[in-house]
């Protein structure tokens, strides 16, 4: 299943929707422009230093299962945790705009409505994945959560998918084929 439909399916996409003052469709374009770039995030953390291990860890002191809580709570939503979140993958404010510009660019939304939904997204995903990772105990330590951004993401590359799917779109994004569409993103960006 990809992220988007689960994001969806947790109600993460009618929390959004109603937090911001926009449609549950909107919401759904957001995400499907956005989900691309922090899933490759994920992917380029799980890959560095200490893998799937690592990246479990990051989510636990992040805030773990309690981020995609905190995003369908009645409350408003706390987005400097999903701040911290896309610190930690993005590495910088720039590269939340440069992602944030580049899905306008595709979906014709407001980019500053973009930026408020990209740290909304990345608690949602967050949570989701420190969830999964949680239930999956039995596992390896970790050892589960490379297998899991590559089934969200709609493959083990990222690349392949059914159509119309997170991981089509994030085939359609990764130009080098890397698996991570997030470092052709910037370059388009000229970043």
């Amino acid at each position: 299943m990809q992220i988007n439909d689960i994001i969806a399916q947790t109600g993460g996409l009618s929390s959004m929707a109603r937090e911001l003052g926009i449609s549950e469709q909107q919401a759904a374009t957001g995400a499907s422009a956005l989900l691309p770039a922090i899933m490759g995030g994920f992917r380029k953390q799980a890959q560095g230093g200490s893998g799937g291990a690592g990246l479990a860890g990051l989510l636990g002191q992040l805030g773990g299962g309690s981020l995609l809580e905190e995003v369908l709570s009645p409350q408003p939503t706390p987005v400097g945790h999903g701040n911290n979140v896309l610190g930690e993958i993005f590495g910088s404010k720039d590269v939340s705009r440069a992602v944030a510009q580049d899905a306008s660019a595709r979906t014709g939304l407001d980019s500053s409505l973009l930026k408020k939904m990209l740290p909304m997204l990345a608690m949602l995903a967050a949570g989701y994945m420190a969830r999964q990772n949680a239930g999956a105990a039995g596992a390896q330590q970790g050892g589960g959560l490379g297998g899991l951004l590559g089934g969200l993401m709609g493959g083990s590359g990222g690349a392949a998918g059914t159509a119309g799917g997170l991981g089509a779109l994030a085939g359609l994004l990764d130009a080098d084929g890397d698996g991570n569409p997030l470092d052709d993103i910037l370059g388009r960006l000229g970043r």
